[in-house]
């Protein structure tokens, strides 16, 4: 899957917090798509690489992965329930 072409539902822009703000605004973030739509989370903070898969193994979400820009990520979540 190529990444860079997948449209979000929903963008949270979290690059200027760091951990753990990330991974709370996915988790708001992640009610305002529905079942099945992505949600794009960027992040500044490296630690999101192993947070926000972590988080979607606990509740359930699927991850898709993550597409490196220059200073932060777009890590790309669809929800599941």
């Amino acid at each position: 899957m190529d990444l860079s072409q997948i449209k979000p539902a929903k963008t949270v822009d979290a690059r200027s917090m760091a951990c753990p703000g990330p991974l709370l605004e996915a988790k708001k973030g992640i009610g305002g798509v529905a079942v099945g739509q992505v949600l794009e989370v960027q992040s500044g903070d490296k630690g999101s690489r192993e947070d926000i898969p972590a988080w979607c193994g606990k509740t359930g979400h699927e991850y898709l992965g993550v597409v490196e820009h220059d200073g932060y990520d777009s890590l790309f979540v669809t929800r599941k329930k």
